[in-house]
């Protein structure tokens, strides 16, 4: 599991709450004003996540202003980017002459070194926000700046790959090792960096791994969507992205897999997902085979049997009674 700690004001006392998570959002991003219409009980709760060098922090919280200034940037400058992306709520963001608006999926982006104001709705947010050096983001520093407070959607292309990563990473961290947190602060920043390149229309200037890393979760999305096809293969897959086929396995070689076993792999880990949803008691085993790309029964259970240990038959049993397939 990867290291997290939680906050909660509801732990304090009502008095101490909001000046309690003013000092926790200085130490998350960088020291900052913060003012609330609910101050006097104040309801946040937010939890840090470590990812090397790159911390990724989902919270809840009420009504709040933000406010970096001047001054502030010039005691304390941890130089850094702040990335929201915004699940619940809205809000609003000011900087120099500039404003902007944020809804649902929408991705705000500021600087520990620029003074700005974000202001949320009148109901409470829920976010995930991205604490990243400026170092990792591989773009020339004076362009990279001109995301501050430029609005990204969360919705399509790249910036959906960073907001799908985050809540994939956010909703549970029990599958990852702490060695795994490096590994996916550099999955963030590739994203982050991607992100504001296609934003500012200088994909070429990214390193060549970056480009690579991006690319490969771009066709692992593809995968993913179309898993219910049987005729999803190595040739589709490259014309859809416009690569060769060796480049594409190239790229596979990279993550120490191949084409074809991530396929497999994520086709099995969904047909055995829905084998175990009392939900889907009723449907035949070899409707839920084929649902995932097996179109032929026989070997679905031999590659579920070859994953798992066991037929799918028997998973269905073990989970539908309690117990857990080995």
């Amino acid at each position: 599991m990867l290291h997290e700690s939680v906050f909660r004001t509801v732990d304090l006392p009502a008095a101490d709450r909001f000046e309690a998570w003013v000092e926790r959002m200085g130490r998350t991003h960088a020291p900052m004003q913060l003012a609330s219409n609910r101050a006097a009980d104040y309801r946040g709760e937010q939890r840090v996540i470590g990812l090397g060098d790159v911390t990724v922090w989902p919270a809840t919280f009420d009504h709040l202003v933000f406010r970096r200034t001047p001054k502030l940037v010039r005691q304390s400058d941890p130089e850094a980017y702040h990335l929201s992306l915004l699940q619940r709520g809205q809000g609003a963001a000011s900087w120099g002459r500039q404003q902007a608006a944020y809804g649902i999926n929408d991705i705000h982006t500021n600087s520990s070194s620029q003074s700005w104001e974000v202001s949320t709705g009148p109901d409470p947010v829920t976010m995930i926000g991205i604490e990243i050096p400026r170092a990792l983001v591989a773009l020339p520093a004076n362009r990279a700046d001109r995301m501050i407070g430029g609005g990204i959607s969360g919705r399509e292309g790249i910036g959906a790959l960073l907001a799908q990563f985050l809540v994939q990473v956010v909703s549970d961290t029990g599958p990852y090792r702490p060695a795994d947190a490096p590994r996916l602060g550099t999955v963030v920043a590739d994203l982050v960096t991607a992100v504001f390149a296609h934003a500012l229309d200088a994909d070429r200037q990214l390193p060549p791994e970056t480009r690579a890393r991006t690319l490969t979760l771009r066709i692992k999305a593809f995968i993913r969507r179309h898993l219910a096809d049987p005729e999803l293969t190595p040739a589709r897959i490259a014309a859809a992205h416009h690569i060769s086929r060796s480049y594409l396995y190239r790229l596979f070689q990279a993550e120490d897999t191949t084409v074809a076993a991530y396929i497999r792999d994520q086709r099995l880990a969904n047909a055995r997902r829905d084998l175990a949803d009392p939900a889907l008691g009723a449907t035949p085993i070899h409707v839920v085979a084929a649902r995932w790309g097996f179109p032929r029964a026989a070997e679905f259970t031999r590659a579920f049997r070859t994953a798992y240990g066991v037929p799918p038959s028997e998973h269905r049993a073990r989970t539908n009674s309690g117990l857990s397939a080995k």
